[in-house]
């Protein structure tokens, strides 16, 4: 029969310190409830940075599939990392688990700020967000076994019954932090103040458990040390609050400059105007007041350009008008109100129904000087009915109310690029489906589908998703995108293509040199061409639009499949 087990002594010489009971100031019940809550806490702001940089990589670099598997593959290779790492600080646990929470307060808290600063003032931000998920995924990693040893240290019990417990408390922080940041946060505070309070609670709460919990275990020098670094963290993270909107202010004038005059966070995305505010500034075909031309930015991409925006708007709505009837009209998308404008220019018009996802782009569509005089009020005319929908589930619930609604004679697609991974399900066999079975029987459905000659595979895959749903289709491009606009799934800004030179139109010149990219599609093959009950294009001829049709018909690309929403293709 072999001896029982010597009881180890508090203080015993040779002994480590994580296998000394703690010297606690409370009994080891209450102690162990606040080291579970520590648990708690910490693991809901770990989830909050993880998804910070999520969503603000998806915001500054796009293709929110990419930055998601890069932030978290790293990420969670950085924590095992981390964990293999916190093996050296278990025999002074106490002291290690408070100098990581201090420094994970400081960089989570931070990094939202940090971004945005590399993205405002040196034009890219993935290096940066590698390096703060690596260096965050670290600190999170090393937090599991300093934690277990510290809760070991309160009470010790089996090593499954201690892990069970650290992982409940830690998945259920998860979970609150998961919800707390899309509901509570990000509307509340914002994507910089919302990670900066995040560090502060974090640095509470790793202080807290270290300084008074855990205060017996420290030395004199440990203790002044600690204090002192977690009274900077949390002074760092208060003036980072403060500074916040100048910070933010100075950032967006990096990006937009000067002449930003509207910036708002809808809750579907961030909306920025500049220009527009002179006599003129905002009415387009090259003119300009004193506040220069309009420009209109969503998530940071170019959608409108007062400059050239006409020439974009004929060519999306006038083609599709001209195949046929027109009385009925539906737009999907086109909340700044200027497809309309175009649509409005044809006489027989009777009924225009407007879906936009952003009330936001709506308000400031009819209310905003500049926008509103661009799009000559369009929004206001009695003709015009808004909806504020998602466009595929209004589609869907079309086809679901138990009396067929009215078909429509022209659907015209004013929906930003299929390359967005937020946007790819608006280009799918699925939303095309939707929208045919809404077509009158000899309807046009119109298409902006991207840059035809730079992401030519992308332009040609919408093209064969909408052929996969049993329509036939025109493609054609028009000269005149500029190099802002959006064009892809980030905000890159690709090489100078080559260019059509069969009409002077199409000619090289000063931001003519890129292309929007349109298909036409419907039942039967539709006519082209411009309708005669609408005064001329002021920005488009009927030559040039034959030129881009040829232009498109020379560049076909064959073959390839359809995108659907459980294999988008435009992510390829």
């Amino acid at each position: 029969m072999s001896d029982p087990p010597e009881p180890v002594l508090p203080g015993a010489p040779g002994v480590p310190e994580a296998m000394t009971p703690a010297r606690l100031p409370v009994p080891a019940g209450p102690g162990r409830l606040l080291v579970l809550a520590v648990v708690f806490v910490c693991a809901a702001c770990g989830l909050v940075y993880e998804l910070e940089l999520v969503a603000l990589a998806t915001y500054l670099v796009g293709d929110s599939v990419t930055q998601a598997s890069v932030v978290l593959s790293v990420m969670v290779f950085a924590m095992g990392v981390g964990a293999l790492l916190a093996k050296r600080l278990r025999c002074r646990a106490a002291v290690g688990f408070g100098a990581i929470e201090a420094g994970l307060a400081l960089v989570g808290g931070c990094s939202a700020m940090a971004l945005y600063a590399c993205f405002a003032w040196f034009g890219q931000s993935r290096s940066a967000l590698v390096g703060f998920s690596l260096a965050i995924g670290i600190l999170i990693g090393a937090e599991v076994p300093l934690l277990m040893t510290l809760i070991q240290r309160v009470r010790r019990q089996d090593a499954g019954g201690a892990v069970a417990d650290l992982f409940a408390a830690d998945y259920v922080g998860a979970l609150v932090g998961g919800l707390a940041f899309p509901f509570l946060l990000l509307p509340s505070f914002g994507q910089l103040t919302g990670a900066l309070l995040t560090g502060g609670v974090n640095a509470v709460a790793g202080g807290v458990l270290v300084l008074w919990l855990f205060r017996r275990d420290l030395s004199g020098r440990a203790r002044w040390a600690l204090s002192a670094a977690n009274a900077l963290v949390l002074a760092l993270l208060a003036a980072g609050m403060v500074l916040a909107p100048p910070f933010e202010r100075a950032a967006r004038q990096a990006v937009y400059g000067s002449s930003a005059r509207v910036a708002v966070q809808t809750g579907i995305q961030e909306v920025v105007m500049t220009g527009g505010t002179g006599a003129g500034a905002g009415a387009g075909r090259g003119r300009k007041g004193s506040g220069g031309p309009l420009a209109l930015y969503l998530d940071g991409r170019l959608r409108v350009s007062a400059e050239n925006e006409f020439r974009y708007h004929e060519a999306l709505v006038h083609p599709a008008m001209a195949g046929g009837p027109h009385r009925r009209v539906l737009v999907l998308g086109g909340g700044d109100g200027l497809a309309v404008r175009e649509i409005l220019h044809h006489r027989s018009v009777r009924s225009v129904t407007v879906v936009e996802l952003d009330p936001g782009v709506l308000r400031l569509a009819r209310t905003d000087p500049g926008l509103s005089r661009l799009n000559h009020r369009s929004l206001g005319d009695p003709r015009v009915h808004v909806v504020t929908a998602d466009a595929f589930d209004w589609l869907r619930q079309q086809g679901l109310r138990g009396r067929r609604p009215a078909p429509y004679d022209v659907i015209v697609s004013d929906l930003p690029d299929p390359g967005i991974a937020a946007c790819t399900k608006l280009y799918s066999q699925e939303f095309y489906g939707l929208a045919a079975r809404l077509l009158a029987p000899d309807g046009r459905l119109v298409v902006h589908a991207g840059p035809p000659v730079e992401r030519a595979r992308l332009y040609w895959t919408v093209e064969s998703t909408l052929r996969s749903v049993g329509l036939a289709t025109v493609p054609y491009r028009l000269s005149g995108r500029p190099a802002g606009f959006s064009g892809g799934p980030d905000r890159t800004v690709d090489a100078a293509p080559p260019v059509d030179a069969e009409v002077p139109a199409a000619r090289p010149a000063a931001g003519r040199d890129r292309y929007w990219g349109f298909v036409l599609a419907a039942r039967h093959p539709p006519r082209f061409g411009l309708a005669p009950d609408a005064p001329p294009p002021a920005g488009l001829s009927h030559e040039e639009l034959q030129a881009g049709r040829r232009g498109e018909a020379r560049d076909r690309m064959p073959g390839l499949p359809a995108s659907t929403l459980m294999h988008p293709r435009y992510l390829d």
